[in-house]
C-alpha cells in the first residue's frame, strides 16, 4: 500500500496529512507547538492517537523515540559506524532492528529488517516540492510505525543538515 505525504518541516506545530493511494486521508501527522522538545503525533482520520514521536533529550547522540499507548516502541538513532552517510538504526523494544538507509534529505530510502525489504519511500513519482510516497511493501508490516520512523528519520537529517548553530 502506498501513502503519499505531503510534509511541511518548516515548523514545529504545522499539521499535515497523509493520504493513501486512494486519495483518502489515511493519518495525520499533528506538530506540537509550544513543547520543550520536538514533538509530533501521528493519528488516525478519527483523531485517535496511534504513534507519539518525541526528540530523545540529554542523549549523546541525536535521538527520537516512538510511543505507542505512553510506552515506548522504538528509538531511532544515526547509524555511527557506517560507509553510508545516511544510515539510521531503529530499535525496537523486544530487540528486533530496522535499517533505513538511502539519501534521507532527497526522500529516496528503504526501511529494511534483516535484509527484507518493508518499505521503500521515494519522491520519484512526484515532482510537487516535499511530496513523496511511502510504499509499505509487506501487508502484514505496520503501516503507522514504518510511516513514523520514516517521519523520524527526515526530521533527524533536516536538524543534522542545518547544524546547532541554525537551531536557533
Amino acid at each position: 500500500m502506498k501513502y503519499l505525504v505531503r510534509d511541511k518541516m518548516l515548523a514545529i506545530g504545522d499539521d499535515y496529512w497523509i493520504e493513501d493511494e486512494d486519495g483518502r486521508h489515511a493519518f495525520l501527522v499533528d506538530g506540537k507547538a509550544l513543547r520543550f522538545r520536538d514533538t509530533l503525533e501521528l493519528k488516525d482520520p478519527d483523531g485517535r492517537l496511534l504513534i507519539t514521536l518525541r526528540e530523545k533529550l540529554f542523549a549523546l547522540r541525536d535521538a527520537m523515540t516512538l510511543e505507542r499507548d505512553e510506552l515506548r516502541l522504538a528509538v531511532i538513532r544515526k547509524k555511527r559506524f557506517s560507509l553510508l552517510r545516511n544510515h539510521y538504526l531503529v530499535t525496537l523494544n523486544e530487540g528486533t532492528e530496522l535499517d533505513v538507509s538511502g539519501r534521507i534529505l532527497d526522500r529516496e530510502f528503504k526501511v529494511e529488517y534483516d535484509g527484507e525489504l518493508l518499505a521503500l519511500i521515494s519522491r520519484q513519482w512526484y515532482r510537487i516540492r516535499e511530496t513523496y510516497a511511502v510504499d509499505v511493501v509487506r501487508e502484514d508490516a505496520d503501516a503507522s510505525l514504518l510511516i513514523a520512523v520514516a517521519v523520524c528519520v527526515i526530521r533527524m537529517a533536516e536538524k543534522e543538515r542545518e547544524g546547532p548553530d541554525d537551531a536557533l
